[in-house]
């Protein structure tokens, strides 16, 4: 009977993983995945069109159809999200069950796929509010948010906005404090000679948002000599404010473009020496994003090798069982011969204890891999080194109680 268990378990597991596969995002040799990837994006789409329509008048067969429609997009959204609940564990690989179907239900995208079919089903337990629940409907737009996984080019957005975010981030704040002291200072120019225009500070806050960000609605404007100069100031001021934020993100866009070009000719650079990592059942990357692997200076993830297709590292991409990494060690000089060594970390040694971020050594010197007991895995600047461990450095420095390997 537990042998029995035992196999009902492990096909559940596999049953499991293979809907994860299917409902995350896909690649070409997978056409079940493809298939969902292309009905989600249709459903979406549907769902979009479907809203937009709702505002005009339309004949009763339409309506009807419309109403067809919009429930079979709907019941396929409230499944796909109890799946992606079952699922989760494979989302977050790094937590308990229970923890990982939290994560998900409270994360930003759990939450849209939530409220994309909640207020559907509302008004059949709570009538009296089918009103208030047909306008909730409109927040399924935000389930467009789903879409931007499917292609790269949506994915460079997200890319940019969240390296930028920082600097974007002041640049705002920067134009609220230019907003505030420009409405508070028109107010102080204006309210004796238009009391019923300028009657708060508020007032002069929607001449600031209107003028500052250029748009101009001409609904409250100054009329004295003063109050002119100071709103001739404040649009010129205005231009460059609206600038700053476009500026970060175009600058962002060419870096972004930069790195993804860059990325694509890495195979073609005849300074760089290429090793192959198997992903195995047990591996720490196995689950992971290309955006969460953290690789030493001077390496870079090439490219991935997925049965018979060939993967670019996109941020986005998720290491699984089986794929090959083809990672590359950038050469430290053109006349530089760079060589691998085996190192094995014996009890006194150093190192034993140290994080790879806290070790003294030169920057041509590259940490590729480490061999600990039955496994071998690639470290990033937090893994600590313990007693027993073999590293594989590349290196053209002389490196104590190193044994140079011929590869």
């Amino acid at each position: 009977m537990d042998q029995n268990q035992e196999i009902q378990d492990l096909n559940t597991r596999r049953i499991k993983k293979r809907v994860f596969e299917i409902i995350s995002i896909g690649y070409t040799g997978d056409f079940a995945s493809k298939l969902f990837d292309i009905w989600t994006t249709a459903a979406i789409l549907a769902n979009l069109v479907i809203v937009i329509a709702e505002t005009f008048t339309l004949p009763a067969p339409v309506l009807t159809v419309l109403m067809v429609i919009e429930t079979i997009t709907v019941i396929s959204f409230t499944i796909e999200y109890i799946l992606r609940v079952w699922t989760a564990e494979y989302l977050y690989p790094g937590l308990s069950r229970a923890k990982a179907r939290v994560r998900y239900i409270f994360s930003f995208m759990g939450l849209v796929d939530l409220v994309s079919f909640l207020p559907f089903y509302l008004p059949a337990v709570f009538p009296a509010g089918i009103v208030a629940f047909r306008m909730l409907r409109v927040v399924r737009i935000l389930r467009l948010f789903r879409i931007t996984g499917y292609y790269d080019s949506l994915n460079v957005i997200g890319d940019v906005l969240r390296r930028k975010k920082n600097q974007l981030i002041s640049s705002i704040f920067i134009i609220l404090v230019l907003m505030l002291a420009s409405s508070l200072c028109m107010y102080s120019l204006e309210h004796a000679a238009q009391p019923e225009v300028f009657d708060n500070a508020f007032s002069g806050l929607w001449w600031a948002v209107s003028t500052l960000l250029t748009v101009g609605y001409g609904d409250i404007y100054p009329i004295t000599l003063a109050g002119r100069i100071f709103g001739i100031i404040t649009t010129f001021l205005g231009v460059g404010m609206v600038a700053i934020p476009t500026g970060i993100l175009s600058a962002g866009f060419v870096e972004q473009y930069q790195i993804l070009k860059e990325s694509q000719e890495y195979a073609l650079n005849e300074e760089l020496r290429f090793v192959r990592l198997d992903i195995e059942s047990d591996h720490l990357w196995k689950g992971k994003s290309v955006r969460d692997l953290t690789l030493p200076p001077g390496m870079i993830l090439a490219v991935i090798r997925r049965g018979e297709e060939t993967i670019l590292p996109n941020p986005t991409v998720q290491i699984r069982e089986g794929d090959s990494l083809v990672l590359g060690a950038e050469a430290t000089a053109k006349d530089a011969e760079i060589e691998m060594k085996e190192l094995k970390l014996r009890g006194m040694h150093p190192w034993v204890g140290q994080k790879l971020k806290d070790l003294d050594i030169s920057r041509q010197t590259l940490i590729t891999l480490i061999h600990r007991g039955d496994t071998s895995f690639i470290p990033n600047g937090e893994t600590q080194l313990q007693a027993g461990d073999t590293l594989f450095l590349y290196t053209k420095h002389k490196v104590m109680d190193a044994e140079t390997l011929i590869i």
